[in-house]
């Protein structure tokens, strides 16, 4: 059985996320888009190299075999002869009864198999405790002289971290010869006599640098922005030189503009136009905003790299600092006066356009400033080389540290060297008892091989197939046999070429019960697989909803009730399937079943655990998504674009056209909402891959104005709550 399937930084599974499971049923549900088809994928061709980061704990021993677009794509798209499904043929009564028998017997060398991987598992687990014990004990060195006086805590640098990194130190050192002769207390002293605060080697300082200078000497500072001379107020505001009181003044206009003129906010006399309005935003042209929207893009850059530049205490805490930190913190000063000046310019001249903003250049003082580093920096330089020699004492000092570890922890390593001696001893045995079985286990697949050639046929499952068409009301296509090892699809009307002609939902049922019967035979001659794991994603994706309640039934028959598959894994985007497929029976449940749900947003897709009173309609599902605004944008407009046709066409019956045909969404703000949720088919939301016109607020106080404009408002209040 799988344990664990973990997903990573493949599609959208940005952050690692697992599946972990110990049942033989595990149900997956999630909208389209969530990851349910990377993960079938994944299962489907584990090796591909996008999956490097994914793994199948542990690895599983039974054969996977796996329903998705990826298997309707390899055995139906390229054509529709299909490679058959062997099963056993009724005549050859003495090579059905040699294949029980050695199909017998391999159920049994496999118990014995399981029996000593888990007797492998087992000497595995008590020796990673008996090691555990001696890294614990080691761990001592770090907790003694990584605290109190730490003056012996150098003698541990890079092994402070992680306790196997220790032990596997202390593990390769030699056991000296003899007992040292030096103790704790005088490794201590000599450390000491050695180290104190002027005989550290120290770190130069780092030169002070600011990312964006470039941004002092851009031409549009000195560029005087205007608006559009064709608009017919331009001579006036060019006249009055006011274009940006007028550019600031926009936003007190009125929305509304009557057919008298409606009152100025400043004078209040009916001197406002709709062509009045309609001049003014034309003199503020995409070029003239353009521009202003750059320089709030240099201004933004221009703070952001001011405050990214190191504190000046990065360098007055320096021990050399002390006799210069007067001088460095003056000219950290002058440079962070010097941006700050230039900010406001910056600032200015996105009030007033059309003026020129001439920032200083601030590399002058900061190469004042580096330089005064420089000066520090060559007595950092100084007393580096002076204590060169310290540091050979020191390291000598530390052999001798570890010497003594060595000597002290004897005891431990020997123990842990014949723990280990012991267990390597065992897994010998164990692991040769396991080869012999595994002989004996391809001996008897031999056995079921060499039978089953003689006897295997595709008869029985081209009955099976179409028995299942036929049960399911489909009569206008049927598996035909094409050659000893091949199937066709064929309608009656047209024998060659029928798959081709098929409609999405006919090659979906096609596909799936050519699977089903693929999971219940042999793949092959040679096929000697007794037990199997099954996947199967979204078999109802096309499907018209009269089959659902009878794949679901198919499913229950042929996967979960049957012991030749170990584990069986059903993911879905429809919940009504889901709940098709849950044991309503909560003892059965809790002891066959594992729920999960699957979601996605900014942070990417995550595997979630479900309980069973957490199933709620599709409707439901569509809301919850649409109440939490860090999901994808795509997403976001595709549940609400499902939730108006829901809600209208199907709870209310009202014309979906009509619903955006208010006067309340002919609003400028809103046309973009309309664009994107009123579509022909709400699939074609999920191919919004650069939604900038989307805007959370903007869509969801549309989505409101929907539902009150038609009455429902109440209605949409209690959904937003969920």
């Amino acid at each position: 059985m799988i344990a664990e399937i973990q997903m990573s930084k493949v599609a959208s599974f940005r952050a690692s996320t697992s599946l972990t499971t110990d049942k033989k049923v595990n149900l997956v549900y999630g909208l389209n888009g969530t990851g349910k088809s990377t993960v079938s994928d994944f299962l489907y061709g584990p090796g591909d190299p996008k999956f490097a980061h994914c793994q199948i704990a542990p690895k599983p021993t039974d054969a996977i075999l796996v329903y998705n677009q990826s298997f309707i794509r390899d055995h139906f798209y390229e054509s529709d002869r299909l490679t058959g499904i062997f099963s056993l043929s009724k005549e050859n009564k003495a090579a059905e009864e040699k294949i029980s028998k050695a199909q017998k017997q391999l159920s049994t060398l496999e118990d014995s198999l399981a029996k000593k991987l888990n007797k492998v598992a087992a000497v595995t687990t008590g020796f990673e405790k008996q090691k555990q014990e001696a890294v614990d004990e080691i761990w001592k060195i770090k907790t003694s002289y990584c605290g109190g006086d730490r003056v012996l805590e150098y003698c541990l640098d890079g092994l402070k971290g992680q306790k196997e990194k220790l032990f596997s130190h202390v593990l390769s050192l030699t056991k000296p010869s003899v007992e040292p002769k030096a103790t704790i207390l005088q490794l201590k002293n000599d450390v000491e006599a050695l180290k104190d605060a002027s005989a550290q080697p120290l770190d130069e300082l780092p030169q002070l640098t600011f990312a964006q200078h470039a941004i002092e000497s851009h031409t549009l500072l000195s560029k005087a922005i205007v608006g559009n001379d064709d608009s017919a107020v331009a001579g006036l505001i060019e006249r009055l030189k006011n274009s940006d009181w007028v550019k600031e003044g926009r936003q007190y206009l009125p929305e509304e503009i009557d057919e008298r003129g409606s009152p100025c906010p400043f004078c209040q006399e009916r001197t406002i136009t709709r062509a009045l309005v309609k001049s003014i935003e034309e003199y503020f042209d995409d070029a003239y905003m353009a521009d202003v929207s750059d320089l709030k893009s240099l201004d933004e850059s221009y703070c952001t790299a001011i405050k990214s530049m190191s504190d000046v205490s990065e360098y007055t805490n320096h021990a050399f600092t002390g006799d210069s930190k007067a001088e460095i913190e003056k000219l950290h000063r002058d440079c962070v006066l010097l941006l700050q000046g230039n900010v406001r310019k910056i600032q200015d001249k996105i009030k007033n356009p059309r003026t020129e903003a001439v920032l200083q250049d601030s590399q002058p003082a900061f190469r004042a400033f580096n330089e005064a580093l420089d000066r520090v920096n060559v007595r950092i330089r100084q007393h580096n080389t002076k204590i060169a020699d310290r540091n050979a004492s020191l390291e000598a000092l530390k052999v001798q540290f570890w010497e003594l570890m060595r000597w002290q922890y004897d005891q431990t390593i020997s123990r842990y060297l014949r723990d280990r001696e012991d267990a390597d001893a065992k897994m010998k045995v164990v692991n040769t008892e396991k080869d012999s079985i595994e002989k004996e286990i391809a001996a008897q697949k031999e056995i079921i091989s060499s039978a089953q050639k003689e006897t295997v046929n595709i008869d029985q499952a081209i009955e099976h197939i179409n028995a299942e068409l036929l049960d399911l009301g489909i009569e206008g296509f049927s598996i035909r046999k094409h050659s000893d090892s091949l199937y066709q699809i064929g309608r009656h009307s047209q024998p060659e070429d029928a798959f081709r002609t098929l409609s999405e939902g006919e090659k979906m049922i096609i596909s799936f019960l050519y699977f089903c019967e693929l999971s219940q035979g042999r793949l092959s001659a040679e096929d000697t697989a007794v037990h199997r794991i099954a996947v199967i994603d979204d078999p109802i994706s096309s499907l018209s909803h009269i089959y659902i309640f009878n794949v679901g039934q198919l499913i229950r028959r042929l996967f979960f009730q049957s012991a030749r598959f170990t584990q069986v894994f059903v993911l879905t985007h429809s919940l009504y399937f889901f709940y098709e497929l849950t044991d309503t029976n909560h003892e059965r449940r809790k002891a066959t079943q594992r729920l999960f749900r699957m979601v996605k947003n900014a942070a990417g897709s995550q595997i979630l655990d479900m309980k069973y009173e957490e199933i709620q309609n599709d409707y439901q599902a569509y809301w919850g998504v649409v109440n939490d605004s860090g999901q994808p944008p795509a997403l976001l407009a595709n549940c609400m674009r499902n939730i108006i046709e829901y809600f209208f066409n199907f709870v209310k019956r009202k014309d979906l056209n009509n619903v955006f045909r208010m006067p309340e969404l002919q609003d400028t703000r809103y046309q973009a909402f309309c664009r994107y949720v009123n579509r022909e088919s709400h699939s074609l939301g999920q191919n919004i891959l650069d939604m900038k016109e989307f805007d959370y607020d903007t869509f969801r106080d549309g989505l409101r104005l929907v539902f009150e404009k038609t009455g429902y408002l109440e209605h949409y209040d209690e959904m937003s709550k969920t």
